[in-house]
């Protein structure tokens, strides 16, 4: 039976979600509200496909056209996540909503569309760079403390020492929360978000995120943002200040994290995105987490090469030295112009 793909509106919305709902391998990118975040917070061209068979859906596909003088003009599925691409229900539902797209973005006149896949599109260029890191969770923090060996409780209890202050919660947090990331970004190189774009976050999906900030002597020191989606917990964002790297303080923020979600019932924790063999890679193994492949599958116009938008890339090198003798206010303010226009 054929096959009918169309560009929806908010009318579907309600259709979108019960099939994303349904779906096994959704991610919580995945939910329709995010199209509203992307259009109204960013301003941005988004583009929704559905793909319907006998009156039902059997395929989505959500796209944002990112589009700057600086960094050009090309879709992705989606922006600034790990996840997103196309759920479908079978190999020729995912063949026609793709070709529905590529030819959308040959009208567009876009430099390629970048799909966030687990696996390959066929006939598509692709990248197998990054792997998702996640963790089985058992049912106590102790089984993981015991599965971690003695040197890593010990690099947990290092912290201890400057009796730091655990807190716990949601927007009420954003701001202390910004602090280290915003501080932590710069260090590193990196534009920063907007301290705005978090609390939209909340009040888009309320009750679905929670901060974690540690506090040493009143001063935030280590923060992160975590997102609870079915029996996951992911960790998109976190940081700690570098002045506190020497005792260890990533250790104790990631234990607490883990506490979080196991206190929630979540199975798995998703560490994030790394390149294999890197020292963020290396650092979330040792908790125990495995690699999941993750697939860039990408449509390229006519002529054009693979993107090179990542911070790996040596052509970005001069500009990540310059980024982090910046200034922090100056870095907090120029870098949410530029970071909302990257992968």
């Amino acid at each position: 039976m054929n096959l009918d793909v169309r560009q929806i509106d908010d009318s579907a919305m309600g259709e979108w979600n019960s099939y994303v709902e349904g779906h096994s391998v959704a991610s919580h990118y995945h939910r329709y509200e995010w199209r509203n975040f992307y259009a109204e917070y960013f301003g941005k061209q988004t583009i929704y496909f559905a793909a319907y068979q006998s009156g039902k859906i059997v395929a989505v596909l959500p796209l944002v056209r990112q589009k700057s003088r600086i960094f050009g003009d090309y879709l992705i599925s989606l922006p600034f996540f790990n996840y997103g691409g196309v759920l479908s229900d079978s190999d020729d539902a995912t063949r026609h909503i793709t070709e529905s797209a590529n030819n959308v973005a040959e009208t567009l006149g876009v430099s390629f569309i970048e799909y966030r896949q687990y696996d390959k599109i066929a006939a598509m260029p692709s990248r197998t760079e990054k792997v998702s890191m996640r963790l089985q969770l058992p049912d106590s923090l102790d089984e993981i403390g015991r599965a971690i060996g003695s040197k890593r409780r010990s690099q947990i209890r290092r912290p201890l020492r400057e009796n730091p202050t655990v807190q716990i919660g949601g927007i009420e947090l954003v701001d202390q929360f910004y602090d280290v990331f915003s501080r932590n970004m710069r260090d590193i190189g990196t534009p920063v978000y907007a301290r705005s774009m978090f609390a939209e976050i909340f009040r888009t999906f309320p009750g679905e995120m929670n901060i974690v900030v540690i506090e040493i002597e009143g001063r935030p020191a280590a923060a992160a943002f975590l997102l609870h989606y079915r029996k996951t917990t992911e960790v998109p964002w976190a940081s700690t200040i570098r002045d506190f790297n020497g005792i260890s303080l990533n250790m104790l923020l990631y234990w607490e994290l883990l506490r979080v979600a196991i206190d929630r019932g979540t199975k798995v924790f998703d560490f994030g995105r790394s390149t294999v063999d890197s020292g963020p890679y290396r650092f979330k193994k040792q908790w125990g987490a495995e690699p999941v492949q993750l697939v860039w599958n990408y449509w390229l116009r006519h002529g054009h090469a693979m993107p090179e938008l990542n911070p790996d890339s040596k052509k970005y090198a001069l500009a990540i030295k310059l980024w982090k003798k910046l200034p922090l206010p100056i870095s907090t303010l120029v870098g949410p112009y530029l970071v909302q226009n990257l992968p």
